[in-house]
């Protein structure tokens, strides 16, 4: 009988809860124990390792939707991989996650994580090599290269479309404009789509250089005296500081348009989790559990063209562009960004989003 492991990094995201109900229903199907890691590395890191083994009542079926990680994701200012970093302990790190996987005696490991937590899966490969290692891509970003999805992305999407269609209704009330700052860190997918699905006025991404003065000129033209637009956390300002909302609404403000912040902020990364990311971490999580059978090890799980499949996470490293991750100086991270081929951006500049100055 297969032992295997379930482990959630980084980020939380809606869609985790269901990915590993979707990975406990098939693994049991299968004969196999399935053994889920409490607050990821954290609880790798123990002595012994926190975890629980499921049956077929420890996650019922009705909280599979429900945002968040049954699992946990792990607690600040312990030892993991940034302040392992930071004191100059990586050796030390890795050699308590290589021994806590060792006590476990697993067969494979599922890791459900984002660009960061599969990047240093990959640099750090060596922690795992007595068993097989299989990367599923989550996160609200979709800053991930070699997937067309993520687990969590449609749900954050849904999440800030809501919020901005509330927004609406008291900015046409009081005639005012409302500048609403999206997550996504350096990935304007998230802002992008929420902002083409709410009929935005604009949308400020990090791939597409702005100019305020055309920002300006296209609310004061618009037909309407109020409005949403969409700001990704990401973009900068040249010469001013602070968040990129309150620097788009301090210029909104020195022009006369009248208008309000908004930091939907967690509440992205909450909400029962929509149907399309059941069905994706549902397919995702077969992929998993087939990789697994067939013996395949240091893979990610990806949809791509509509089709469920492995890659390489070598290549899923070599895919993306890569930069320095600011909080662990020696790691390079694999990451995917708004192609400026993308169609949405051509939709949005047809139906008269301002969308920056490459359209």
């Amino acid at each position: 009988m297969k032992r295997i492991g379930i482990m959630t990094t980084g980020g939380d995201c809606s869609g985790l809860n269901t990915v590993i109900h979707r990975i406990v229903r098939g693994a049991m199907l299968r004969g196999w124990a399935v053994y889920g890691i409490l607050d990821g590395t954290d609880g790798l890191c123990a002595n012994p390792p926190h975890v629980i083994k499921f049956d077929a009542d420890t996650l019922p079926i009705e909280n599979a939707r429900l945002s968040g990680s049954f699992l946990h994701n792990g607690h600040a200012r312990v030892l993991n991989f940034e302040t392992a970093a930071a004191q100059g302990k990586i050796q030390e790190f890795n050699k308590r996650l290589y021994d806590g996987l060792k006590s476990l005696n697993l067969d494979a490991l599922i890791l459900v994580g984002g660009n960061g937590s599969l990047s240093l899966a990959w640099a750090n490969r060596a922690t795992y090599r007595d068993l097989q290692l299989i990367c599923i891509p989550k996160t609200i970003d979709m800053d991930m290269p070699m997937t067309d999805r993520t687990i969590g992305f449609d749900t954050a999407v849904q999440q800030l479309t809501s919020f901005c269609d509330q927004l609406m209704l008291t900015a046409r009330s009081h005639h005012r404009w409302f500048v609403v700052q999206s997550m996504g860190r350096d990935c304007g997918q998230l802002a992008l789509n929420a902002g083409v699905a709410i009929g935005a006025s604009a949308i400020l991404i990090p791939e597409i250089k702005f100019n305020t003065d055309s920002l300006v000129e296209h609310i004061k033209k618009s037909s309407a005296d109020y409005g949403i637009i969409i700001v990704s956390e990401g973009i900068s300002l040249r010469g001013h500081s602070g968040r990129p909302a309150d620097m788009i609404s301090r210029k909104l403000t020195a022009a006369g348009i009248v208008n309000r912040t908004a930091f939907p902020e967690h509440t992205q990364r909450a909400g029962d989790t929509t149907a399309a990311d059941r069905i994706l971490a549902t397919r995702l999580a077969d992929c998993a559990l087939h990789a697994i059978e067939n013996g395949e090890t240091y893979v990610m799980t990806s949809l791509t063209d509509n089709e469920c499949k492995t890659v390489a996470l070598s290549d899923f490293v070599a895919a993306g562009e890569t930069v320095r991750d600011p909080k662990i100086p020696d790691l390079m991270t694999s990451n995917a960004y708004v192609s400026p081929d993308d169609p949405l951006l051509d939709v949005a500049h047809d139906m008269g989003i301002y969308i920056g100055e490459q359209k």
